[in-house]
């Protein structure tokens, strides 16, 4: 099924019904009894995450492939958003937290280039309480483009002037894929969801 035909919806339905039904699920993150099937899955082997080489927070090389041999999850936020982003940012931590060495790396792409610094990263850990295995993937605008693109994700950028200020509002899908260890596509959630969904898609794929 095309991307752009499985992951549209959540930016067309917009931030504000978005963070509306995070708040009444809670946030993403308490727990319950009821889990919420991932938005699309792929059989083994059937869909290749597609490639990209960016830098981690640290300076280190980050790709799909260096990635191979544990399950992964890529996601797409925005450092200094301050409404879906860290909601979907603590849901994934608490899987890192819960599943401890059986628990898949989070890789998080940045959808906002001109945030990416090192005083927003360090922020965000400790506001977000991100596990310290936790890994910005960056890169220049037109990089990070590309990386948006081949996983369906848009972005647009609202710019405007405040006391000579340029101020960059960032909207994009809220999406999360699950890769295998071999590097294959699995599942896509679209926020919001929960700890609880990811862990019980990763327990059922065996991942």
């Amino acid at each position: 099924m095309p991307r752009s035909i499985v992951l549209a919806a959540a930016l067309a339905l917009g931030a504000a019904i978005g963070i509306a039904v995070a708040i009444a699920s809670g946030g993403g993150s308490k727990s319950s009894a009821v889990t919420r099937a991932p938005d699309a899955t792929w059989r083994a082997g059937s869909r290749p995450a597609p490639e990209f080489h960016l830098r981690d927070q640290r300076g280190a090389p980050v790709s799909v492939r260096e990635l191979r041999g544990k399950p992964v999850v890529v996601t797409f936020i925005d450092p200094v958003c301050r409404n879906l982003c860290p909601l979907e940012a603590a849901a994934l931590g608490k899987v890192v937290r819960d599943l401890g060495s059986r628990a898949p790396a989070v890789v998080a792409v940045s959808v906002n280039p001109w945030a990416d610094t090192n005083a927003n990263f360090k922020a965000d850990a400790r506001a977000w309480q991100l596990p310290s295995s936790w890994r910005w993937a960056t890169g220049s605008r037109a990089g990070l483009a590309r990386v948006w693109r081949s996983y369906g994700v848009a972005v647009k950028v609202q710019t405007k002037r405040l006391a000579g200020v340029t101020v960059r509002n960032v909207i994009h899908t809220e999406e999360s894929y699950v890769i295998d260890a071999r590097g294959f596509e699995r599942a896509v959630f679209l926020y919001p969801f929960r700890a609880a969904d990811i862990e019980r898609e990763l327990e059922q794929l065996g991942l």
